[in-house]
């Protein structure tokens, strides 16, 4: 981000956020996505399209951090650490990247419409994974440094409270605005709320893998969950 003129923030708590600029990156994905789709462009397009998208907001920073992750847990427990902090991508890392990408564009191809409702969701919730390691799992390098995120670190009651208040008045204001029918009022809370599982579940098996977490395996748990999380509505919002 530029430097802003007057307002000089430090981030130090940019980690409670987190799932809320997920959301505002899963918005730009949708609107991408209805405006080609406005012209006319194949699906297949649309997905490679909106994978670019969410890689060039966040400098690809997330993707990084899943081919390290996968370096290092493909390495063993033994070279693990080192892998992971080898600035060069091993053969399980880019493996790792292939499939997240064939799966991600398998799942938007297979939503169609629906898609830009699930890209603010799937971005949601795998953010939401992040304060879940954060608050959990150990710190891999804590004899290094401590976690920037660790450092001002207040409980996850504390930090996921504003993702929690903005996503119920989403909801809330969503069903008020379209006044669903009580079966697709339970479809929508279920599609929403499909994803609080993986992003516990996911940070949770890759501390198994690598016995805590570090920023790589942050962004790691990230993809991961979001990839997750669009299969999930794939299946959900178009079972056939």
């Amino acid at each position: 981000m530029p430097q802003w003129p007057i307002i000089k923030p430090s981030f130090k708590r940019i980690a409670r956020f987190a799932p809320l600029i997920g959301a505002l990156i899963g918005f730009l994905q949708s609107f991408s996505w209805l405006l080609l789709k406005y012209f006319n462009w194949p699906n297949i397009s649309i997905a490679l399209i909106s994978f670019a998208i969410s890689i060039f907001i966040t400098g690809g920073l997330h993707i990084d951090g899943l081919m390290d992750t996968a370096d290092g847990i493909g390495a063993g427990p033994s070279k693990r650490i080192e892998a992971m902090k080898d600035s060069r991508v091993g053969s399980i890392g880019v493996q790792s990247l292939i499939i997240i990408l064939i799966l991600q564009i398998a799942a938007i191809i297979k939503l169609g419409v629906f898609a830009p409702f699930a890209f603010p969701l799937a971005a949601f919730w795998g953010r939401l994974s992040q304060i879940f390691a954060i608050e959990n799992y150990e710190y891999i390098f804590k004899k290094e440094s401590l976690s920037f995120h660790h450092q001002s670190w207040k409980g996850i009651s504390s930090e996921i409270r504003p993702s929690l208040i903005t996503i119920s008045i989403g909801i809330i204001f969503f069903l008020f605005l379209t006044k669903s029918s009580i079966s697709n009022t339970l479809l929508l809370i279920f599609s929403i709320s499909s994803g609080l599982i993986t992003s516990i579940l996911i940070p949770h098996l890759i501390n198994k893998s690598l016995g805590g977490h570090s920023g790589d395996s942050y962004g790691a748990s990230l993809v991961i969950t979001e990839t997750t999380n669009l299969l999930l509505l794939s299946i959900i919002l178009v079972p056939n």
